[in-house]
């Protein structure tokens, strides 16, 4: 079977994390939800995305053989691979009128339209599912714990240093070439993964769970308290609480974030602090991108929410709930407003527009550290975020 992994409706709750990928790309746990359905398939998936994303995530179809198309915000369980295996051609599955998965044989372009015609099975696999953006951080340590059985299972972790001190040495993994040394790591509370050729700096106290993916560092004297993922190349200091980066971003300094997703090529300045709970301990409101205004997350703590190639200068405050876009620049004293649309410039004191010519030029360099080229194909993904969401920032 080939298997191709879609974007449903949640995409769009999914904003501006989705701006750049498809929602197979997002990080929660050690993993991606992709790289999830990899491991348990045995093989490469695709995706099917925004039309203006497919030049970097296309779509492999197959004419020999059936196409199984699985919801990309659907993380994968024992059970629930066992019934999208069982899917024979026309036949789909549902869990409480969520399309989970569908067979829809050799067909190359597949209309989900048919799928009123197909023979209908309802899912028992009761599997995890990302519906908005706040999922990410607040179903992190149920996706660790996940990942963290699936990677280890039947390996055997590198020992540890004996500089370290450790709590539940049995539920900390170790993969080649990570350096561990005088950290205090507590897997008691949930697993630690350590990631291929990541490092964990001196005096760094963890509390599980918590993944530091491969080349990933936490600076000198970093608290972490889980469930949280460094995806990545991150660099990661200060105090951090029950957040998810998803790659190649830093927070290399003092500060706290707390109940916070951030996106990739990220920067968050020294000594910048968000509130994950606010002064009346009321339920947080978060910015929908659907409805174009706040919606109530149910959640008492949620802290920020920070779209890919996102940046903030020394000092920045975000005020509780805060949703910054994609390849915004926020610098100065105050609490900027907690909604900052994609490409925007400054802060308390008022937004401009980000030039794309300067945004650019920014993510050139700051991806030709990391060895990595800002090519024209993701200038053109950029390019078409900004036109997206140029309405936001009038």
């Amino acid at each position: 079977m080939n298997y191709i992994l879609f974007d449903d409706r949640t995409r769009i709750n999914l904003l501006p994390l989705t701006f750049t990928r498809p929602v197979a790309e997002i990080r929660i746990g050690i993993l991606t939800i992709r790289e999830k359905w990899e491991f348990v398939l045995g093989c490469n998936v695709s995706s099917l995305t925004e039309e203006y994303l497919n030049k970097k995530f296309p779509t492999e179809f197959a004419i020999d053989t059936d196409n199984v198309w699985i919801n990309g915000s659907i993380c994968p369980n024992e059970k629930l691979l066992e019934e999208i295996k069982l899917l024979e051609a026309n036949q789909a599955l549902l869990a409480a009128g969520v399309l989970i998965a569908a067979n829809s044989g050799n067909e190359k372009v597949f209309d989900f339209e048919k799928i009123v015609g197909f023979t209908n099975f309802e899912s028992a696999a009761q599997a995890m599912r990302i519906e908005n953006s706040w999922d990410i951080f607040s179903k992190n340590g149920e996706a660790i714990k996940n990942d963290f059985d699936l990677i280890t299972k039947g390996r055997t972790s590198l020992a540890l240093s004996k500089t370290n001190q450790v709590i539940g040495a049995e539920n900390i993994f170790v993969e080649e070439g990570a350096k561990v040394e005088c950290a205090i790591l507590n897997a008691s509370t949930g697993p630690i993964y350590i990631g291929k050729d990541a490092e964990i700096m001196e005096g760094s106290i963890v509390r599980g769970p918590f993944a530091l993916c491969e080349h990933a560092a936490l600076k000198l004297g970093a608290k972490i308290y889980g469930p949280t993922t460094v995806g990545p190349h991150s660099k990661v200091g200060g105090e951090v609480n029950n957040s998810v980066i998803f790659g190649f971003s830093n927070k290399g300094h003092d500060g706290f974030l707390g109940n916070a997703v951030i996106g990739e090529w990220c920067n968050i300045g020294a000594d910048s602090n968000n509130s994950n709970l606010k002064n009346n301990y009321a339920e947080v409101k978060l910015w929908n991108y659907e409805k174009e205004r706040f919606v109530n997350t149910g959640l008492t703590f949620c802290g920020l929410i920070m779209g890919d190639h996102s940046k903030c200068g020394i000092n920045t405050m975000f005020n509780t709930g805060t949703v910054v876009g994609v390849n915004a620049n926020i610098f100065g004293s105050g609490f900027p407003r907690n909604f900052i649309p994609s490409f925007s410039w400054g802060g308390a004191a008022g937004f401009t527009t980000y030039k794309t010519s300067d945004a650019f030029e920014v993510a050139t360099r700051v991806m030709e550290r990391r060895g990595m080229v800002f090519n024209e194909m993701e200038q053109n993904i950029l390019s078409h975020v900004f036109e997206l969401t140029e309405k936001y920032r009038k």
